[in-house]
């Protein structure tokens, strides 16, 4: 990227570089502003493939995914790249055309992808399948070298919680609590919420604390007064709240 904004006069690379750190800052918590910096990036500099690449996974991360698959392509375009196929594909299924996302998985394009981005493919595979109600086929999709090596990578949580969903999807619990509990293992970031979906699998409800603590403490108010009606007023009650999690789409 730096040898791209070479290219640009030194203030408006300064400008660009700085929307485009802003955009890499805030992708994953704060999705919408992050897409208003790269619309900013893009008007400064659209022909710097990496301010294009920036903006098409800033409107990818809002479901902007006609725009993020315009923005992808004009990258693509510029470099020649593959690394790019996968999550087009992935636009491909966010804008309702599964079949289309299957026909990029069986491209010459796949075979020029590194190992993650062929891992990344299957992900997106294994998805369309599922969008075109093909479980069973989802299944077999996932199956693969990468998924029975007991290597961990850093895509390796990600595709043991995807074949984890789909084998619930098909109806085999028990095989899909124990590759919950494999992606768990494997998930050094907390990219998943593995352990959420293996409590909700085991039928365990997590307790907020904050309202055990504040029961703990009326009760204890209570048995100290030695008096009735010093406690919460009748219908005021710490309440409970149970989480469970849900499996997020394949990326792939």
């Amino acid at each position: 990227m730096r040898q791209e904004l070479l290219s640009l006069p030194k203030t408006l690379a300064e400008d660009v570089a700085k929307n485009l750190v802003m955009v890499a800052k805030l992708l994953d918590e704060e999705p919408e502003r992050a897409y208003g910096y790269s619309r900013v990036a893009l008007r400064l500099a659209s022909r710097v493939a990496a301010v294009r690449e920036a903006a098409g996974f800033a409107a990818y991360a809002v479901g902007k995914y006609s725009e993020a698959l315009a923005e992808f392509r004009a990258a693509r375009r510029m470099t020649g790249s593959v690394e790019l196929w996968p999550v087009m594909a992935d636009c491909e299924r966010g804008l309702g055309r599964p079949e289309k996302a299957m026909a990029m998985a069986g491209e010459p394009e796949v075979q020029k992808l590194d190992r993650a981005g062929q891992v990344e493919m299957r992900l997106v595979a294994a998805g369309a399948r599922r969008d075109m109600g093909q479980a069973d086929a989802a299944v077999v999709t996932l199956q693969s070298p990468e998924l029975a090596s007991s290597a961990v990578h850093p895509w390796t949580a990600r595709l043991r919680y995807a074949y984890a969903d789909a084998l619930l999807e098909v109806g085999r619990e028990d095989d899909a609590r124990d590759w919950f509990a494999r992606a768990l293992e494997a998930d050094q970031g907390g990219t998943t919420d593995a352990s959420d979906r293996l409590a909700a699998l085991d039928g365990v409800e997590f307790t907020d604390a904050l309202d055990d603590s504040e029961t703990d403490d009326s009760e204890t108010d209570e048995a100290g007064s030695g008096e009735s009606g010093t406690g919460p007023a009748e219908g005021d009650e710490a309440g409970e709240d149970s989480a469970q999690g849900e499996a997020g789409a394949a990326q792939g």
